[in-house]
């Protein structure tokens, strides 16, 4: 796949002779001015990390042309079947069919886009961007989409002027800080594992119909990086099997997985001032003296540091919130047993949990921006509809491969 102008060639990633300069890019892309913090991410020697478990993924790379050619950009995409929608039940159908079905589209995600600061302003964003969306195209992909933080201009700039995409959604992204400590589950609740067949079945039954829910969620859930599935429930609550569960749910609860992202990639806050280093230095020092007192200590951001994220966030109930809250509180304490610097996750804007979702404001994003572009006319499942035009739920499955 090659495609040249301007001096510039794009092509697919080849791991043998392109690993140090995608490197290269990705440090002088992300790294800011001095004086500012910025994130910096530790790929661990694998640029491919964070598509690799998709069930589809392509890298791209432009090439300054010529026999010293010079990597200068980069882009990532991956596809998968999502539910976009939902089927009405069938007229006159037992009630006990009046669970809607999902509506499933193949959707790509485009992530990861890098150009180098010494050649911007050249089209090359917009080359990568168009090529990969070929790719997408001949997979058979109907709708792609990408995220960015909403205050990044000369993205939201690129994708929503020059590329045809539009404005979807904004999800949270949830950041809590790893104490020293462990945190203490309310005693209001209890927290059981669930074997991997009942999470999807709970997952398929109670959620498969929430906006970007991946139909191959058993691949998810069995995936070595998946490190269980946790049910909050209200004390005494007896087990008696998933599906007696489904059948007589108790009044509240509520569901999440964890995500090793540890053993994909790394982060790395770079650009701190030595008090805000020291600050953090001190602060875990004495968590670690004196973890009766639960200082909110600060984990050491500032050298490379994994984290695990949460995903499949759900419940019901008037706890429901309060369930999270102790899921959350109990996937802290796994963070910590891990060597975690952050948990985090990401949820809709007006998701019913989000209020028991604990996380720092200043380590968060309110307002992460996703936008979506149709790719195609038909469509996999049946007519639905435009699916960019249509309103948000009130929450949204965010697949942990891709984060």
């Amino acid at each position: 796949m090659e495609e040249e102008g301007g001096g510039i060639v794009v092509r697919e990633f080849n791991r043998e002779r392109d690993g140090e300069g995608v490197e290269a890019v990705e440090r002088m892309c992300e790294v800011g001015p001095s004086g500012e913090m910025t994130l910096f991410t530790d790929l661990l020697g694998d640029p491919v990390c964070r598509v690799r478990h998709s069930p589809a993924y392509l890298m791209l790379v432009a090439e300054t042309s010529g026999p010293e050619g010079e990597i200068v950009g980069l882009v990532r995409g991956c596809i998968k079947t999502v539910a976009c929608g939902k089927k009405p039940h069938r007229a006159g159908a037992p009630p006990r069919h009046h669970t809607p079905s999902p509506i499933y589209t193949k959707v790509a995600y485009l992530l990861g886009l890098r150009v180098s600061p010494s050649h911007r302003r050249r089209g090359i964003a917009l080359k990568l961007v168009r090529r990969m969306e070929e790719w997408f195209r001949e997979k058979g992909a109907e709708y792609a989409y990408m995220a960015t933080d909403k205050d990044n201009e000369a993205s939201v700039r690129l994708f929503t002027e020059r590329c045809g995409y539009s404005k979807f959604r904004t999800p949270a992204i949830l950041v809590h800080p790893v104490f020293a400590h462990r945190l203490p589950v309310s005693r209001r609740a209890q927290i059981l594992r669930l074997p991997a067949a009942d999470a999807e079945t709970l997952y398929r039954r109670r959620f498969a119909t929430t906006e970007f829910f991946p139909r191959d969620i058993d691949a998810v859930l069995s995936n070595p990086l998946s490190l269980g599935t946790y049910l909050a429930v209200e004390p005494g609550f007896r087990w008696e099997g998933i599906e007696a569960f489904l059948a007589v749910p108790p009044e509240s609860w509520a569901v999440l997985s964890v995500w090793n992202s540890k053993e994909v990639f790394r982060l790395e806050v770079r650009g701190a001032s030595r008090w805000c280093r020291g600050l953090a230095r001190t602060t875990r020092a004495v968590d670690r003296a004196l973890p009766w007192l639960r200082i909110p200590s600060v984990p050491d951001l500032f050298r490379p540091f994994g984290f695990h994220f949460l995903y499949g966030v759900g419940g019901e109930g008037r706890r429901g919130a309060a369930m999270a809250r102790a899921l959350c509180r109990h996937a802290h304490n796994m963070a910590r047993d891990g060597g975690c610097g952050v948990v985090a996750t990401e949820v809709a804007a007006c998701d019913p949990l989000r209020r028991g979702i604990p996380h720092w404001e200043r380590l968060s994003c309110a307002d992460d921006l996703w936008c979506v572009k149709r790719l195609a006319e038909d469509y996999s499942d049946g007519a639905f509809g435009d699916w960019t035009k249509a309103p948000p739920g009130p929450s949204i499955f965010v697949d942990p491969r891709e984060f």
